[in-house]
């Protein structure tokens, strides 16, 4: 276990555990250097949040999210701290990871290419 933060360790655990389709589909097709030889990494803590993948070289978060996150106010409060530390944010639709992921990648790595969003 990494730091001394064992509760956000623990939350990490779990949500990995417990991953969506679309976050499984997502993760088999970006682990292990697959895009474009940027490595992510999964369900990691930034601040008080918890992003779905991360590519630390790149500053890029990647949200797989579900309908409950339209015109979320929680979103971007979320987006806005983590614009604050750095951090870009690229989000997919569940739908669209699982009905197009070729789509979903290409968007990704533009966003991993692209010094600005």
């Amino acid at each position: 276990m990494r730091g001394p933060d064992r509760k956000a360790t623990s939350k990490t655990r779990e949500l990995r555990q417990n991953a969506t389709d679309a976050e499984t589909k997502l993760r088999f097709a970006v682990r292990d250097r697959r895009l474009a030889g940027f490595k992510s990494v999964r369900q990691k803590s930034i601040g008080p949040y918890v992003v779905d993948f991360l590519c630390r070289e790149r500053n890029l978060v990647v949200e797989v999210d579900g309908g409950q996150h339209a015109e979320s106010e929680s979103d971007k409060a979320r987006d806005a701290y983590l614009a604050s530390e750095g951090y870009r944010v690229s989000r997919s639709w569940n739908s669209d990871v699982l009905g197009n992921i070729d789509g979903v990648l290409q968007t990704i790595l533009a966003s991993l290419n692209s010094t600005t969003d």
